[in-house]
């Protein structure tokens, strides 16, 4: 948990987060696991692995772990949840990419999640936050729940 949102969260929130991490692997891509927040404001962290052991992914591994990381968060009964876009730092999935299936999947996953009221999308960059925000006009935002992308 050196570098991007892993490093980020450790940095931020004490190493009592990634002790927790750690105590839970090795994990696989695409899973997920919940571990204490740390000092951050919140109860939980859903980490969500998904770079492989050379740091790269794929569509599938990013679908399989924001999946994971929803079903995390129905068993935690989380009433919000935010993503950061998994893959695009140190993997260099393609941003536009990256946020058509985070979305699509977050889109799925909350028709099973009645407990979950507002997903936010924890952006860094201006890159990031339009990839993210035409993603998000390129579908039917309608629902009762609230998406929203905005800066991490």
């Amino acid at each position: 948990m050196a570098t991007g949102v892993g490093g980020a969260l450790r940095r931020a929130g004490g190493d009592a987060i990634e002790l927790a991490a750690v105590g839970q692997g090795p994990l696989s891509l695409g899973q997920a696991v919940v571990t204490t927040a740390g000092t951050l404001a919140a109860r939980i962290i859903i980490h969500a692995v998904s770079l492989d052991r050379d740091r790269r992914t794929s569509a599938v591994a990013i679908e399989e772990a924001v999946r994971n990381a929803m079903a995390r968060a129905r068993e935690n009964h989380v009433t919000s949840i935010a993503f950061p876009a998994l893959g695009t730092g140190v993997g260099g999935y393609p941003l536009d990419e990256a946020a058509r299936i985070t979305l699509a999947t977050v889109r799925d996953e909350l028709r099973h999640s009645p407990s979950i009221e507002a997903v936010t999308f924890a952006l860094r960059g201006a890159a990031a936050y339009a990839a993210f925000q035409a993603a998000i006009h390129a579908v039917e935002t309608s629902s009762a729940v609230g998406l929203e992308a905005g800066p991490g």
